[in-house]
């Protein structure tokens, strides 16, 4: 009996709770307004932490619940270029990375999403289960006043409430800690509405941002009257600014729609050479000094670049065409909830002239059942609003196939000079080499030959001396000439290939090196070439710069790819910028349509990524059988 009624008195205390909660959730919803109604996503999180000391309150108050939360994470680090990295965005100041990533260590953590949903469902749930066993009681008691039958009713009640309050009391500590406690995995029903809502608060940011570019196509219109008027130092800074907003919606277009969209921009011409008179040409004009020549030619430069029109006409079409499929989802929520929903609710709860925001308002039911629809609807197309939202950024943002196609001549004209640089500078070091060493040893044969020719018959001791200095510096000129050859081409790449002759060539590293991985066939011999040298141009860093102890290397083949990864833990704070060695890397690359990716934060480690379009052929076939075949 005293179990059931001590049950019974925290049971009302968890109804209370149950109210109470319902309370918060009003406070918690208008307080997301600003965030998500505007797109002022970085308000989100504010009232959510504010939950979580009730939440805190409930886990204690049902048998001290572990807090599930994700540990907060630490402050950014700069890289070596001294800028922060945050995904795949580079910040010149901690500011926003620690903004972003703050907004998704409480947004992106499932507990955030339970402890909503354990305040959508406690109202109903905890005066269910924690005051209806009082409820039955205070009935039975009402009832138990009465005359006839009624008697027996009341005291059945009120016994039923005492019997069952425990239970009911067990079954709502149960569903707390299955809702606020940790979990290992989220289930489909909560990553299906985990991934509706971050859609909604990305499509919410997107509407703030359209805010964002219609104010920018005011600035542009008004930086193109004032050109026109005569004042053209608008222009560059106002194209300058305009695209570094582009390039913020190519990235998110990328993050969030997962349409890639390219930079379309042409490269910035280098300042002109100074003419005989000493003045610098931009077009039809002379100027003396290099910063009236700077500024003319970037004028000229952003004037005559069609993305910087297609920037304009993006400017001015975003805020209406993305503005669109924002409200065709978000706002198609928050219309039916805060224009729906929450009006019939607040005049259901009998509260007080309500904002009347429909002409539903004053027919609640009806009001409530049409903000329920609205919202789930926009649900339902968020994703697919995100989607054709990053589709119209490419149609006006991404490169023309006229654009991409200077581009790639662009690439490819200076891939062939370094290319042709690399060749010319490796055939000077060969003939330097040459001339330094096998031939002026081969050179010293022939003079000691003649020499022998001479004292051959008048001193043969002296004869046999310069015969035995002969074959010693033929054998070195031939040692110097092997040396050679291998450094052209070494013999073990030639005969098992760019794998085993790395191994090989992690054998002699100062550093202890591992080899991960294989390829199904041979590369052909130009690029084994150039990714051997690559990766042994790595080894040498690690080893002179990094100050490594381990190295791992890697290799893989994919969809046409060939991939070397050079991983060490040293110190770190490679700069690409600086380095003579990867810049290296990046000319021998480039004559394939390679690239060099760099990640080298400080204190290491320090990972280099090598890859290099081509395709693999068995190791039976050569490329002189294949000339063959072709040629028959």
């Amino acid at each position: 009996m005293t179990r059931g009624l001590g049950a019974l008195a925290r049971g009302l205390l968890r109804g209370f709770y149950a109210v109470a909660s319902a309370g918060l959730l009003v406070v918690h919803l208008v307080l997301f307004v600003p965030g998500l109604g505007l797109g002022l996503i970085f308000l989100l999180p504010w009232p959510i932490v504010q939950l979580r000391p009730v939440t805190n309150l409930v886990r204690r108050s049902c048998g001290d619940v572990p807090r599930p939360y994700r540990d907060r994470p630490g402050p950014p680090r700069p890289e070596a270029d001294g800028r922060y990295r945050y995904d795949r965005m580079l910040y010149h100041s901690p500011f926003w990375p620690r903004q972003v990533g703050y907004l998704n260590w409480v947004l992106g953590d499932p507990a955030t999403w339970r402890d909503v949903g354990w305040m959508l469902l406690n109202p109903v749930v905890g005066v269910v289960l924690g005051a209806g066993p009082a409820a039955l009681v205070i009935a039975g008691l009402t009832v138990a006043f009465a005359t006839g039958y009624w008697i027996a009713v009341g005291l059945a009640l009120i016994a039923l409430g005492v019997v069952v309050a425990p239970a009911a009391l067990r079954a709502h500590d149960s569903w707390t800690r299955r809702m606020l406690g940790p979990r290992d995995e989220v289930g489909s029903l909560k990553a299906w509405l985990g991934l509706r809502f971050m859609t909604l608060v990305r499509l919410a940011a997107l509407g703030g941002l359209t805010v964002v570019t219609a104010g920018l196509a005011v600035l542009s219109a008004a930086a193109l009257a004032l050109f026109a008027v005569g004042v053209v130092g608008t222009i560059p800074e106002n194209a300058a600014l305009t695209r570094r907003v582009t390039e913020i919606r190519r990235r998110l277009a990328e993050q969030w729609s997962g349409v890639s969209i390219q930079t379309p921009y042409r490269p910035e011409p280098p300042l002109p050479p100074r003419r005989p008179d000493g003045l610098y040409a931009v077009g039809d004009n002379l100027y003396k000094s290099t910063g009236w020549t700077r500024f003319f030619q970037r004028l000229e430069w952003i004037w005559h670049d069609p993305a910087t029109w297609r920037d304009l006409l993006w400017t001015v079409t975003d805020p209406f065409v993305g503005g669109a499929l924002v409200l065709m989802s978000a706002g198609a929520v928050g219309y039916g909830f805060l224009g729906v929903a929450l009006p019939a609710l607040l005049r259901l709860t009998r509260v007080d002239d309500p904002p009347a925001l429909l002409v539903l308002a004053d027919r609640p039911t009806l009001a409530l059942a049409a903000g329920v629809v609205l919202v789930v609807a926009g649900a339902l197309a968020a994703p697919a609003a995100l989607r054709w939202h990053g589709r119209w950024t490419a149609v006006l943002l991404a490169p023309t196939a006229k654009a991409r196609l200077s581009t790639r001549v662009e690439q490819l004209t200076e891939s062939r000079a370094d290319a042709t640089s690399a060749q010319a500078a490796e055939l000077r070091r060969i003939e330097r080499d040459l001339h330094d060493g096998a031939q002026g040893r081969l050179v010293a044969v022939g003079l000691a030959l003649g020499a022998i020719e001479a004292l051959i018959e008048t001193d043969p001791a002296a004869a046999r001396r310069l015969v035995a200095d002969a074959r010693e510096s033929t054998a070195r000129a031939l040692a110097e000439l092997r040396d050679l050859v291998r450094g052209v081409r070494p013999p073990v790449l030639a005969e098992r290939g760019l794998v085993e002759a790395v191994r090989a060539l992690a054998l002699d590293s100062p550093v202890p090196a591992t080899v991960a991985g294989g390829l199904a066939g041979r590369v052909p011999e130009p690029v084994e070439s150039a990714v051997y040298f690559a990766v042994s141009e790595a080894l040498v860093n690690a080893a002179k710069h990094a100050a490594a102890s381990t190295v791992e290397i890697a290799f893989a083949h994919h969809d046409g790819v060939l991939t070397a990864v050079v991983e060490d833990d040293g110190r770190g704070g490679a700069d690409p910028a600086v380095g003579s060695g990867l810049r290296g890397m990046r000319h021998r690359l480039s004559a394939f349509d390679g690239t060099v990716r760099v990640v080298s934060p400080a204190g290491g480690p320090t990972t280099v990524t090598l890859e290099v379009p081509c395709a693999l052929f068995s190791p039976k076939t050569s490329t002189s059988s294949a000339r063959d075949s072709s040629n028959s």
